[in-house]
């Protein structure tokens, strides 16, 4: 991700998914061409890219927050039941 979309905001993770997930469904179709494929890809990848470096500032922020007396306190993740 870059700098620029980091501080304007505009970086949206839930609609880089959705994007993906429909670059994924184009590329499953067996609709494009060899050209549109590589397109697609490439998109895919830098879509991939980004989300992973928001997945690891959002990890960072969580450690940071859970920092107790100098000491970090990693919890294991427990979702609602």
């Amino acid at each position: 991700m870059t700098a620029k979309k980091q501080a304007s905001g505009e970086f949206s993770f839930e609609k880089s998914l959705s994007d993906l997930e429909q670059i994924v469904n184009q590329m499953e179709s067996g609709q494009l061409t060899l050209e549109q494929s590589l397109a697609a890809f490439e998109k895919g990848v830098r879509l991939t890219r980004e989300c992973q470096t928001a997945l690891d500032q959002a990890e960072q922020k969580v450690q940071l927050l859970l920092e107790k007396d100098g000491q970090t306190e990693l919890h294991p993740f427990e979702p609602e039941s």
